[in-house]
């Protein structure tokens, strides 16, 4: 039975299942990495958090891999995420993707992203290629949802860490990228690491590293989906004005 399909009480058999879930009632504060930690144990394969003129609405979508995943994610409606309690409910494959058509047209917020720049991703693009991972094929861009999107975002010399152990330390980041093989110009130092806090000041799963330079940090990616403990870590390109904004976002 391939991704994206399901047999259950919500169809019969046979019937596709997209796996999203929508969240509401988020604060309006809330990142992927707040999200993230929502459905810890699982693994969202997509977050997209709904803006209106740039401004957080307090509405997401998760896309999971499967609807077993989904039907996981369903049992954390009414689940406290800070002081909020958040509702999560099935959504439908089409309301998920107008999602992501209007996030190609939405004004970004200091100058990052639609998605706040949370999830790596470079614009909506980014997000319906998971819709084919998950989905089969992207349907049509809607009318009037623009044919261009902006290019992956450039190597500033700051790199996004996501999927960390909860544990993981500054020195277990500095030893993930100790490898001779890497040929950084400058090794890592405490100062030059940050590791997210969520809503309620426990460790996220994300941090941002700041390399020397942009070449080291483009080095740095080939620790890409490398292990730390269990986890596989992913590795995006960032900068430090989003890591600033991870750092004061009211953590």
């Amino acid at each position: 039975m391939g991704p994206g399909f399901g047999v259950g009480p919500r169809g019969g058999f046979g019937e596709k299942v997209f796996p999203v879930v929508r969240l509401r009632g988020l604060p309006f504060n809330a990142g992927e990495f707040d999200i993230l930690e929502f459905f810890q144990g699982l693994d969202p394969v997509d977050v997209l958090i709904v803006r209106r003129d740039g401004r957080a609405t307090g509405e997401a979508y998760v896309l999971f891999a499967n609807p077993m995943q989904m039907d996981f994610a369903l049992q954390k409606n009414r689940g406290p995420m800070g002081r909020r309690y958040i509702e999560v409910f099935r959504s439908k494959k089409q309301d998920y993707y107008y999602a992501v058509a209007h996030a190609v047209n939405e004004p970004t917020p200091h100058g990052t992203d639609f998605y706040g720049g949370d999830n790596g991703l470079a614009s909506g693009a980014g997000h319906l290629a998971h819709v084919a991972g998950v989905g089969g094929p992207a349907p049509p861009v809607p009318h009037g949802a623009p044919a261009a999107v902006r290019p992956p975002q450039e190597h500033t010399g700051v790199l996004k860490m996501r999927g960390l152990p909860f544990s993981a330390t500054k020195d277990d980041i500095i030893t993930f990228y100790d490898d001779p093989a890497l040929s950084v110009t400058a090794p890592l130092t405490h100062d030059s690491i940050h590791i997210v806090t969520s809503l309620d000041g426990r460790p996220s799963g994300m941090a941002f590293v700041e390399f020397a330079s942009a070449e080291d940090a483009k080095a740095a990616m080939s620790r890409d989906r490398c292990t730390m403990g269990s986890r596989y870590v992913e590795l995006f390109p960032s900068s430090r004005e989003e890591a600033t904004r991870a750092a004061t976002s009211g953590r």
